[in-house]
């Protein structure tokens, strides 16, 4: 998997910048195309770390969770996600949040 040409590309990219929100977002997705769900969540997660505002990152983590059978990780993803969203006013971004939030629930089923 690891020698696959779009991800050789995206980590020439990431040598020349580490912390590179977007290239880490393309390394999560390329990592999911590929079903290798650890890789895919180690960069969901570091993006995460170094951009917390990163709106598009919490709907693709959140369903990531729900493929992994974590629905409550899943939620709190989304509701954190709808939080900055909100924040950002990506009103577009927070109703898909809150579509897939709610499809798994309620805050009463999970706090």
């Amino acid at each position: 998997m690891a020698d696959s040409p779009r991800l050789k590309q995206l980590f020439a990219f990431l040598d020349n910048n580490p912390n590179d929100t977007f290239v880490l977002f393309a390394l999560a997705k390329e990592y999911e195309k590929l079903e290798d769900k650890e890789k895919a969540l180690e960069h969901y997660l570091k993006l995460l770390n170094i951009d917390v505002n990163y709106v598009g990152a919490y709907y693709h983590l959140g369903k990531l969770y729900e493929t992994q059978d974590l629905a409550e990780k899943a939620f709190f993803t989304y509701k954190e996600g709808m939080a900055i969203a909100k924040n950002a006013g990506d009103k577009h971004a927070f109703s898909e949040l809150a579509g897939a939030k709610l499809a798994l629930g309620d805050d009463d089923d999970f706090e």
